[in-house]
């Protein structure tokens, strides 16, 4: 598992091929396996492989979101605050593993954060997301997970990165 956080780094550029149904159905079981708080489970995930869609979805802040245009697959994660006050948590735990999953078969990955984000109007990302993909009021946008396969690798973090300073035993 640690080699697998160590090699896992943001992908913003994906090669044009498809993510074969079979992969995207290993990202969607971690989700859907992954924990959260009383079982709740308040999440709900779009999976977006049309272009037009994923280019509009690009266009849903003014900075950080345009190169899922050019991806292959994006998952969009909801959460419903109805069912659980922690529902944040539960939305980035669930997409994490999606990272996880995508790094252990092949695929990049980049989180795009759309919660509490703006577009040049002041109207809410989410709510423009929540347009694009027809998403029922009750549900809060945390972000959008691009995936597909990776136009080149990064090297993998160094150990020399690790900020050991920041870690405290028994008191701060």
């Amino acid at each position: 598992m640690l080699d697998l956080i160590q090699k896992r780094r943001s992908t913003r550029k994906f090669t044009a091929d498809k993510v074969e149904q079979e992969k995207i159905d290993q990202l969607l079981k971690a989700a859907l396996w992954s924990p959260t708080s009383k079982n709740n489970r308040p999440w709900e995930f779009v999976v977006v492989e049309d272009s037009q869609t994923l280019e509009q979805l690009s266009q849903c802040k003014p900075h950080g979101a345009s190169f899922l245009a050019n991806a292959p697959l994006g998952i969009v994660v909801l959460g419903d605050a109805g069912k659980s006050d922690v529902w944040v948590e539960d939305c980035s735990i669930a997409s994490i593993l999606m990272q996880m999953t995508a790094e252990s078969i092949g695929l990049g990955s980049t989180w795009i954060q759309i919660r509490l984000r703006l577009d040049e109007e002041g109207s809410t990302a989410g709510d423009n997301v929540k347009e694009v993909i027809n998403a029922p009021e009750n549900l809060e946008v945390l972000g959008i997970m691009a995936f597909g396969y990776k136009a080149k690798e990064r090297q993998p973090y160094s150990e020399d990165v690790l900020l050991w300073d920041r870690v405290h035993y028994e008191k701060f």
